[in-house]
């Protein structure tokens, strides 16, 4: 029996192994998502019913002060960009990218290839079942000449600035581990080599 997404539940046992989050609350997340991985060979892959993991995309803006987001329609708020692994994607930072570009339809962004934050979920699908989405969060940064066009998969889609986030903002987006002098300390790094 082939197992979906194999490629990419390599990558996301190795990429969350390697990585160490300053936060106890995310270090606990990080073993119970690698503890997910080791029970379910299909851990990242969409039919995988009792959750699976998703790949999302914090885009800033090549100063770092202003945060890309989306209006989810099923959801009914703001939130990060991102999505479901897909067959193909070499990785999930491959995956956050391949829906950041689609979903935003800037080129040329540039990832930080560690994750950023992990997050947990309940959520119905797009195949209309009650899930989890063990979601992997990575941040990455656009050209200055950056100008995103809403895809069909958002009702909009806007720049905000990090210190200024709409009311409705996903909770896990405005949390300790994402505040705004965390994205701009991140974004004035030297930028991550392009992947």
């Amino acid at each position: 029996m082939t197992v979906p997404n194999a490629a990419v539940h390599a990558d996301a046992v190795q990429t969350l192994s390697n990585w160490e989050p300053g936060e106890y609350g995310q270090r606990a997340l990080r073993e119970a998502f690698l503890g997910f991985l080791a029970a379910r060979p299909d851990a990242c892959a969409r039919s995988c019913v009792p959750g699976h993991l998703t790949a999302s995309a914090v885009i800033l803006s090549h100063d770092g002060a202003r945060v890309l987001l989306t209006l989810h329609p099923r959801v009914g708020r703001w939130v990060q960009l991102g999505g479901h692994c897909e067959e193909g994607d070499t990785g999930l930072a491959a995956a956050a990218l391949r829906e950041a570009v689609e979903e935003s339809g800037i080129g040329d962004l540039e990832i930080d290839p560690r994750p950023l934050h992990v997050d947990v979920h309940l959520i119905t699908c797009s195949l209309g079942l009650p899930t989890r989405h063990f979601d992997v969060r990575f941040l990455l940064r656009a050209p200055a000449d950056a100008t995103p066009v809403r895809s069909s998969e958002s009702v909009d889609l806007a720049w905000w600035p990090v210190d200024a986030l709409p009311p409705d903002v996903a909770p896990a987006l405005g949390g300790h581990h994402l505040r705004p002098d965390t994205w701009i300390n991140s974004a004035s790094a030297e930028p991550p080599p392009r992947g």
